[in-house]
């Protein structure tokens, strides 16, 4: 079998091995693929894995000997999943995990609001402390967590990591979803209006659909208390970045904290930028080291399954 990864530097940025891939066909591996070397480097593969490079219908016309996508990723929009399926080729994702590594990023953003301790950090390393007449300072307010309310829009797996955590820090949880959700932890389903309304915390970790694309817009942001702060993890378009820039230098929210954004790498001129207490990481939280390692390994099984006539996580 011949297997072409399309940009595996994101997966593994030589930190992990694609011994096991390499086992199962002839490998040729790319860490980057520009769009015009697409078809050029999958020609000839029975299977190609991608995780950002598109493999749309154009793509696929040019590709008859494929037979099987592997996306590297939960997402896969990058395939045109319904060429892929005339044309008799498998596509799978990865799904489920990178779970407590993006729930651990909400409260990575969770804490620096509520005590920012970079900046404390910062201000030691300047010696400020050392000159201090008083044996202790702070910068921004020091916010305890326990009590606070956390909201969660979207309560899948991801969801409800976020909501275990914010359980273990004493917080309220409550969190809204588009269909009912049954629930073992102490957390409450509430309608969209309460959940902003009455978050101190917000966190999103919904799917982009087309009937979500943008709602959290000025309209949604006015019904959030000034003092609430805004996480994102799901995806960049679900926010309406001008409109949220917009907020924030007005004060109409406190903060937020943003590991994706609308387009990436993002304009330099994206509004958000530049936007007061505004943290945005570039797309992280799925990254660790072991939900990286986890990727890998689910990446290799879905295809000697698929060898194995018995594919899994197959998604058209």
């Amino acid at each position: 079998m011949k297997i072409a990864v399309l940009d595996g530097y994101t997966l593994n940025a030589s930190d992990l091995s694609w011994e096991k891939l390499e086992k199962l066909g002839d490998c040729a591996l790319y860490d980057l693929t520009p769009p015009e070397k697409t078809v050029e480097r999958s020609r000839g593969a029975d299977a190609v894995f991608t995780n950002k490079v598109v493999l749309d219908s154009g793509v696929i016309s040019e590709l008859p000997g494929l037979k099987y996508i592997g996306v590297l990723a939960t997402g896969y929009n990058v395939v045109d999943v319904a060429a892929a399926g005339k044309a008799g080729i498998t596509v799978t994702n990865i799904p489920a995990y990178s779970t407590e590594s993006v729930a651990q990023m909400v409260f990575s953003h969770i804490l620096n609001f509520a005590q920012n301790v970079s900046t404390h950090a910062a201000s030691v390393s300047r010696g400020e402390w050392a000159r201090s007449t008083n044996f202790a300072y702070w910068l921004t307010p020091q916010v305890e967590l326990s009590g606070k309310t956390l909201g969660v829009i979207g309560f899948g797996k991801i969801g409800q990591a976020v909501a275990r955590i914010g359980l273990a820090f004493g917080m309220e949880v409550i969190f809204n979803n588009r269909s009912r959700k049954e629930t073992i932890l102490d957390a409450v389903q509430v309608d969209l209006d309460t959940l902003l309304s009455q978050s101190d915390y917000l966190s999103i970790n919904c799917p982009l659909t087309e009937d979500n694309q943008g709602f959290i817009d000025a309209e949604a942001i006015s019904r959030m208390k000034a003092s609430a702060f805004l996480v994102n993890t799901g995806r960049g378009p679900l926010i309406k970045e001008q409109d949220l820039a917009d907020a924030l230098n007005l004060g109409t929210i406190a903060g937020a904290g943003l590991d994706v954004l609308s387009s990436e790498p993002p304009s330099p001129d994206n509004p958000l930028i530049s936007a007061k207490n505004c943290f945005i990481t570039p797309h992280i939280a799925w990254a660790t080291f072991e939900a990286r390692t986890r990727l890998m390994q689910i990446a290799v099984n879905n295809l000697e399954k698929f060898i194995a006539g018995d594919p899994v996580n197959v998604v058209n």
